[in-house]
């Protein structure tokens, strides 16, 4: 299988080295690749005009797999020892081709599962070691959180969010910037996180009340308002946002005084029972720890934080403010607009809440077609956030 797109032609100018090791990623001819493998960097080389990999080579190769007319047969077993090979040699698995595509999404739109997957892993591997040496990398999407302000470039950051204005209408939150921050698309998804974080012990159509729930993240208060119609024992939300914090102390706020008077008067309910903590999770869940607050049902949903963040409250936090038979969840939208990205966080999230003494239990959930950039539901939205037809809802609990 010899493909003329990737011979080297010594008057082009092209650089014969990088479409050798192209041709031979392409032909998935190992012994003659291996080799040129030896060089550090060679298993990352990119094609100017295409923006190839090997590991884009290698994959394209193979064509349309299950589902599709296959033009000829293809030896998938000797593409895997390649792909195999070129990540063991150090090629990314998220290079960007002229596409916008990683060979983990190239793959996937040719039904390549088996070679998905790989990509998949190689991801998994790379974030857990990076999360090991200190640092997570934020994995960009089709539409990245990096837009060109001027001559800078401006991300979406806790320290920015917090200092910035907000605009709240009845089917968004926005940050200065557009950013959707909390969106009314998302209601069905805490709908269903609400149901399994508050599973009845006996089968139920509702959620069991007298619950003891802790929140962190109100913004636009959808899921604080369905914890709050399952007359739970005690609710507790931690806010950060000035602006949100604003618009709850306003005189016709539903999560305002006559809220928090509303607590039954039980020994855990009553005053204090029913609160809003203003301020950063950070800094409010040290307090609660040291007061001795324990949780049926806890939910993660901040803005602005990277997955090092989220990581900190399951490790640290969780196991201090969960009862041993409760439950924790969080928003899952790590990568979530690039598949490849969302699959890898979601097998890092299991691994890492593994080692920290928690096993996670997936739901998925599917997802209406939310409209193209700045279409349908994104309208005025600086970008979309979720591209993506399936949620995959996470449940957390102690093992054993």
């Amino acid at each position: 299988m010899d493909d003329p797109a990737f011979a080297p032609s010594p008057t082009s100018g092209i650089d014969i080295t990088t479409q050798t090791i192209l041709l031979h990623a392409s032909n998935h001819d190992l012994p003659a690749l291996k080799p040129l493998l030896r060089v550090p960097g060679n298993a990352s080389v990119q094609d100017p005009e295409t923006g190839f990999t090997p590991l884009h080579a290698a994959i394209a190769a193979c064509g349309a797999g299950q589902g599709e007319e296959e033009e000829e047969e293809v030896d998938i077993e000797k593409a895997k020892k390649v792909v195999e090979e070129l990540f063991f040699s150090g090629a990314i698995w998220n290079d960007l081709d002229v596409n916008n595509e990683t060979p983990g999404c190239l793959a996937y739109r040719l039904g390549r599962m088996e070679l998905y997957e790989m990509c998949v892993n190689a991801g998994v591997r790379a974030e857990l070691l990076l999360g090991l040496m200190g640092g997570y990398e934020e994995l960009e999407g089709e539409d990245s959180d990096m837009d060109e302000v001027g001559d800078e470039e401006k991300d979406v950051n806790s320290a920015d969010y917090l200092a910035s204005s907000l605009t709240f209408t009845t089917s968004k939150l926005l940050d200065s910037d557009n950013n959707g921050v909390m969106m009314a698309w998302e209601s069905d998804i805490m709908r269903r996180t609400v149901d399994l974080l508050l599973l009845p012990s006996a089968p139920a159509s509702t959620p069991k009340t007298g619950a003891r729930i802790l929140n962190i993240g109100f913004g636009m208060g959808i899921i604080d308002r369905m914890f709050r119609d399952t007359q739970p024992l005690k609710h507790h939300i931690i806010e950060a946002h000035p602006g949100v914090l604003q618009k709850l102390s306003e005189p016709d706020s539903d999560f305002g005084k006559s809220w928090e008077e509303s607590a039954p008067e039980t020994s855990e309910g009553g005053e204090g029972a029913y609160k809003i903590y203003p301020g950063k999770w950070q800094d409010i869940c040290p307090l609660l720890l040291r007061a001795g607050e324990v949780y049926d049902a806890i939910y993660f949903d901040t803005f602005g934080e990277d997955y090092a963040q989220l990581k900190l409250f399951f490790t640290e936090v969780i196991p201090g403010l969960l009862d041993s038979e409760g439950a924790f969840g969080f928003f899952n939208g790590l990568g979530a607009d690039r598949r490849v990205c969302y699959d890898v966080y979601c097998k890092v999230v299991e691994m890492d809440c593994l080692e920290a003494g928690l096993d996670v239990e997936w739901t998925d959930v599917d997802v209406d077609a939310l409209g193209g950039e700045g279409e349908g539901e994104w309208e005025g939205v600086r970008r979309r956030y979720w591209v993506l037809e399936r949620y995959r809802l996470p449940v957390c609990r102690f093992l054993g």
